[in-house]
C-alpha cells in the first residue's frame, strides 16, 4: 500500500522503516527534517516538508507523536493529515493520548469520508525496533480488518477492543498495570538486595512462578545495576497516568495505588530523572 508515517521518534522510526521494509511505500513527515532525511537514508523511502504532503493519495496514514496538543497539530493544522488524505483513506493514530480526543478526530474525519482507528502500542523501544508491538484498537472492525495487515509489519498482536476511545482506554489499564508491577519490582528487588540474595539466581527462580513479569525479566540487571537508560521515560509514564486520572474520575473508578507510584515518579522528576525508564522507581531506595 501507500501509506504514510507522521512522527519519527524512538517509536515512529523504526515502526515506519518496518512498514518500508514490508514492501509499502512510505513517506514520511517529522518536524525536525534532518531526521526525515536520516530515515529517508537508511530504508529509501521517501519524505514530505508537512503531514499533508505526506498523506497525499495514501491508503493509511500512521501518527505516532508525544500528546493530544501535537496530535492536534499534525492532524488538524491548516497542513495537516486530515487536510492531505483523500476520501476512504484511513488514520491510526498510535500515539497515547486521551479518548476525547480520538472520539474527536473521527467525528470529523468521519465528515470529510475518512475514517480513523485510535490505536496505542505497549511494547516499547525495544518493541518497536524489533517488531513485536501490541496494538490495542478503538474503531469499525471493518475498517481494523484493513488496516490490521499492515500493522502486522511492526506489531505481534493487535486487538480491536471496541469503538473508537476503546484502544486510549486500554493502553491506560496498561499503563495503570505496569506502574504496580514495576513498583512491586523495586521493593522486591532493593529487599532482595538488602538481604544479600544474589539477583541472578533469584530472578531465574520467581521469574518461573507468579511473580514473573516482561518487566522482572527484562528490567532486573538495569534495576540492580542502578541504570535507567532502557526504555519508556519517567515523563512519558506521568503523561500516561495524568489522562489515566482523569478517564477514572469520570467513571468513579478509584486508583490509589497507581496516584502513589504517581508521586513516587514526581519524586524521581524532581531529582533530575525525567529521562530516566520506569524501572527508575527502585533509584528511590539507593539514595
Amino acid at each position: 500500500m501507500k501509506v504514510a508515517f507522521i512522527g519519527l521518534g524512538v517509536m515512529g522510526y523504526p515502526m515506519a522503516g518496518h512498514l518500508q521494509k514490508a514492501g509499502h511505500d512510505v513517506c514520511v513527515y517529522n518536524r525536525s527534517v534532518e531526521k526525515a532525511q536520516k530515515w529517508q537514508a537508511e530504508f529509501s523511502g521517501n519524505f514530505a516538508q508537512t503531514p499533508a504532503l505526506a498523506a497525499k493519495d495514501c491508503d493509511i496514514v500512521f501518527c505516532c507523536v508525544g500528546n493530544d496538543d501535537d496530535v492536534r497539530q499534525v492532524v488538524l493544522g491548516e497542513q495537516g493529515i486530515l487536510s492531505g488524505m483523500p476520501e476512504g483513506s484511513i488514520l491510526v493514530d498510535h500515539t497515547t493520548a486521551s479518548a476525547n480526543i480520538a472520539r474527536e478526530l473521527a467525528d470529523i474525519a468521519t465528515k470529510q469520508d475518512q475514517y480513523f482507528l485510535d490505536a496505542p502500542v505497549s511494547g516499547g523501544q525495544a518493541g518497536a525496533e524489533n517488531g513485536v508491538l501490541t496494538v490495542m484498537v478503538g474503531g469499525d472492525k471493518a475498517i481494523f480488518d484493513k488496516a490490521q495487515p499492515v500493522m502486522d509489519a511492526y506489531a505481534r498482536f493487535s486487538q480491536l477492543m471496541g469503538g473508537v476511545g476503546s484502544g486510549q482506554l486500554a493502553k491506560m489499564v496498561n499503563q495503570i498495570c505496569i506502574a504496580g508491577v514495576v513498583q512491586g519490582l523495586a521493593e522486591g528487588f532493593n529487599f532482595a538486595e538488602k538481604a544479600g540474595l544474589d539477583a541472578d539466581a533469584l530472578v531465574e527462580t520467581i521469574s518461573k512462578g507468579a511473580a514473573g513479569s516482561w518487566q522482572m525479566e527484562n528490567r532486573y540487571k538495569t534495576m540492580f545495576a542502578g541504570e535507567y537508560d532502557f526504555g519508556f521515560a519517567v515523563d512519558w509514564m506521568r503523561k500516561d497516568l495524568a489522562i489515566a486520572f482523569d478517564e477514572a474520575q469520570k467513571h468513579g473508578a478509584p486508583l490509589p495505588m497507581t496516584k502513589m507510584v504517581d508521586e513516587f515518579y514526581q519524586e524521581i522528576q524532581a531529582s533530575g530523572g525525567n529521562r530516566w525508564d520506569t524501572s527508575s522507581l527502585i533509584s528511590r531506595f539507593k539514595k
